[in-house]
């Protein structure tokens, strides 16, 4: 396994435990590999007690990516507690793009990752 299919599996992982952390009882994942990209699509519902915790989302994914960042610490994406900004700001890192949909308790992710 490469580096960057590393990469795209801890990014996944993060997601999960942070959909986990919200009591998501509906997870689902896609990742679609390209030549110059990797697209991946996150489909999670949550518990509404949790919406707070969306409101800077798209803030913390959207961030300035940081090629000498990730390179230093995307090991480190999924090791923290689940949620943790620190963690969502990693993963910002890491992607190039992300769009994210929230309607009452249901959140729907594109997140963009050129190689």
């Amino acid at each position: 396994m490469t580096h960057e299919e590393k990469k795209t599996a801890k990014i996944v992982e993060e997601m999960t435990m942070f959909f986990f952390a919200l009591e998501a009882t509906y997870i689902d994942t896609r990742i679609e590999r390209k030549e110059e990209q990797v697209i991946i699509r996150v489909e999670a519902d949550f518990d509404p007690a949790y919406a707070d915790k969306l409101s800077h989302l798209e803030h913390y994914l959207n961030g300035q990516k940081n090629d000498g960042m990730e390179d230093i610490y995307w090991e480190l994406a999924g090791s923290g507690d689940p949620g943790e900004t620190s963690q969502l700001l990693l993963v910002g890192m890491m992607i190039d793009q992300a769009e994210i949909t929230i309607r009452q308790n249901c959140v729907k992710m594109c997140l963009v990752r050129n190689l």
